[in-house]
């Protein structure tokens, strides 16, 4: 089984790339879906006002959630797939990527992920910034990524790179 771990900072468009992966016939599990399968009902938009703000918070919260993703990874790979991908936006922060054989990173320009943020999901500048400055920059990623898909464009081009990346990965 070769496992590809796909990643990038918020709003860079990993859900889309997800999808066309999804689309081309692979198997694509989410770990964010995870985490709030395990959180249950709780409002994420509190939760994320309180983790954003106070790091002891956001420590505890990885503490009880990692191991348990860790754990529903672990039972991933023990199926029988041929390749198989998993979106772990927090992939270089923690010790996942010691799980995975690739690395794809999505990135875009922090400008448009800013925009995206505040529209999509309804933040101020201030929110959306909080959440974008608590992950590893972009930059620093793209050093230990395998490959990396930028996607400031449209979604076609996007479509044209996701084709490009399967056919050299596979």
């Amino acid at each position: 089984m070769l496992k590809v771990a796909i990643t990038g900072n918020i709003a860079a468009g990993k859900s889309e790339v997800e999808k066309l992966i999804a689309q081309a016939g692979y198997t694509v599990f989410d770990t964010d879906k995870m985490a709030h399968e395990i959180l249950g009902n709780v409002d994420r938009k509190k939760l994320g006002d309180i983790v954003f703000r106070d790091n002891e918070a956001k420590k505890k919260l990885e503490a009880y959630i990692h191991p348990i993703i860790k754990s529903k990874l672990e039972e991933i790979f023990k199926q029988n797939i041929d390749v198989v991908f998993v979106s772990v936006p927090l992939l270089f922060e923690t010790d996942f990527y010691k799980l995975f054989d690739k690395t794809l990173l999505v990135m875009c320009d922090d400008n448009i992920r800013l925009n995206r943020l505040i529209k999509r999901n309804n933040f101020t500048k201030e929110e959306a910034l909080l959440r974008m400055n608590a992950q590893i920059p972009q930059e620093e990623k793209i050093k230990k990524a395998d490959f990396i898909i930028e996607n400031n464009s449209s979604l076609s081009v996007l479509e044209t790179d996701v084709k490009a990346f399967l056919k050299n990965l596979v």
